[in-house]
């Protein structure tokens, strides 16, 4: 009777750990499955997401061929009572978008914008070639000054691009790259406003003082639109300018914007080189709201022509 018992009671220890181990198992097969299909559901979020932005951009080339195309009322000139320039509030795109399921409550919204590219300090300024450009660092360092950082980081931002330019030299008439033939590993070259943290001196407070009013464009030298630029940029620009002079020039343009640089009411001799009242580079900004998830873009385009506007680079956070 004892050892029946004994037996009885293996059993039921057995089906109890039999039975335990089975739900573990089912319950781990269910959780995996859940994850998976999560998995699959964050990655269509995010093709979708992608997909609502890409359409964004090609919009904004759209628009930005355009207002080249027909201009405006003060002729072929770029200033922000244009079209381009007004932003776009947070639109709901809910017939647009495919749901996870029927009767869900839609979440789809994107929002964003066009600015000026040229409105900005253009870093590249600084070293062209290879060669440093002192009136630059000098405009550079007044820029600086005005956002209350150290100007001699100027000074040192165009040493850390010219160790990273292959220097050019004349052999027979040609321009080659003299440092092609060195073994000298050379750092890389500055492609975003970020960037600037490898410059000693630089700290993320001072980047975030100065991220609206520099900009790294392609290798070449730009010039700024004074009908888009704040003061503190057209102050730097302009040696003779204060900041005030800067401020009275951004509020006569809201009237009326200057048609050439001519137009500017400086002192007599001011320097001009530096000023536009045209763009040729532009940031399209895009921020799109699905469900749980969002996802913010920007790009950089260069409008050559009426027909012709070309993505340089995307970034997507």
């Amino acid at each position: 009777m004892r050892t029946l018992q004994r037996q009885r009671g293996v059993a039921v220890i057995t089906a109890l750990l039999l039975t335990t181990l089975a739900i573990t198992i089912v319950g781990s097969l269910f959780w995996q499955q859940q994850v998976q299909v999560r998995s699959i559901e964050n990655q269509r979020l995010q093709l979708q997401k992608q997909w609502i932005l890409r359409g964004a951009l090609d919009w904004a080339r759209l628009i930005l061929g355009e207002d080249k195309r027909i201009g405006n009322r003060y002729g072929d000139i770029d200033h922000l009572g244009e079209p381009w320039a007004v932003p776009l509030a947070e639109t709901r795109l809910d017939q647009y978008v495919e749901k996870e399921r029927a009767g869900d409550v839609p979440d789809a919204a994107l929002s964003g914008g066009i600015t000026d590219a040229q409105a900005r300090y253009n870093l590249r300024n600084l070293c062209v070639n290879g060669q440093i450009n002192d009136q630059e660092v000098t405009r550079f360092g007044k820029l600086l000054t005005l956002i209350g950082a150290n100007p001699g980081l100027s000074r040192s931002t165009a040493v850390l691009m010219q160790s990273a330019q292959r220097r050019t030299q004349t052999a027979g008439g040609t321009p080659v790259a003299a440092a092609a033939t060195d073994a000298t590993p050379l750092p890389m070259d500055m492609q975003h406003v970020d960037d600037l943290l490898a410059v000693p001196g630089f700290t993320p407070e001072i980047l975030e003082k100065l991220r609206n009013f520099v900009v790294v464009l392609p290798p070449e030298v730009t010039k700024i639109n004074v009908n888009t630029a704040p003061a503190e940029v057209i102050a730097a620009k302009v040696d003779t300018l204060s900041l005030a002079e800067a401020t009275s020039l951004v509020a006569a343009r809201q009237n009326r914007p200057f048609q050439s640089v001519n137009d500017l009411p400086l002192q007599s001799g001011a320097n001009r080189d530096g000023l536009d009242v045209r763009t040729g580079y532009f940031f399209v900004n895009g921020n799109v709201r699905l469900n749980r998830a969002g996802m913010e873009m920007q790009a950089l385009i260069k409008r050559d022509s009426v027909s012709r506007q070309t993505v340089l680079w995307i970034r997507e956070y």
